[in-house]
């Protein structure tokens, strides 16, 4: 049995980045309130942390994520990966979370972001969701999912996202 090495499971996450798909059944309303889009431009580094714990059927990584946003999302994100690679070519599945801080379209805060994709020989699923409540300071109360693309080896991104009115001044 062939177990994938480092780079090899340090590759496979990375394809998730690349292929940047997610889901796009996400209503344009939630809880009465208008989805409002964001979108920038991102560069990622990822670092494998540890050895790979490597067994039959799968090789176990961790890598952490550090992350700074522009565009729409001004700020830096910092988060963990875990990573399974196995031993069919083009199969592999992720979990991963980091913490965004920064503005967001001019509304200072933190938050969450959860990710899960897998790859089936080939064929990726992969879903971003902000953590419910996870939202702080402007953004309390944020919530939506995120898009990733690469083109041309820039990483670029895509939110649709819900807040709460922001308090009008007296």
């Amino acid at each position: 049995m062939k177990i994938p090495s480092r780079a090899t499971v340090t590759v496979i996450a990375g394809m998730w980045l690349a292929i940047g798909l997610t889901s796009s059944a996400y209503a344009q309303t939630e809880k009465g309130r208008a989805v409002t889009r964001a979108s920038g431009t991102f560069e990622v580094m990822l670092t494998p942390q540890g050895s790979d714990d490597k067994a039959e059927g799968a090789t176990l990584g961790r890598m952490s994520i550090d992350k700074e946003f522009r565009g729409d999302l001004e700020g830096t994100s910092k988060g963990e990966m875990l990573t399974a690679a196995t031993d069919v070519k083009d199969s592999a599945g992720y979990v991963a979370i980091e913490r965004v801080a920064g503005s967001l379209s001019g509304r200072k805060g933190s938050f969450a972001l959860q990710h899960s994709g897998t790859m089936t020989r080939g064929t990726p699923q992969l879903t971003i969701t902000v953590v419910p409540d996870s939202g702080s300071g402007e953004l309390a109360g944020l919530s939506g999912r995120m898009t990733i693309q690469i083109a041309d080896g820039k990483h670029s991104y895509e939110l649709e996202y819900t807040l709460p009115r922001a308090a009008s001044p007296r």
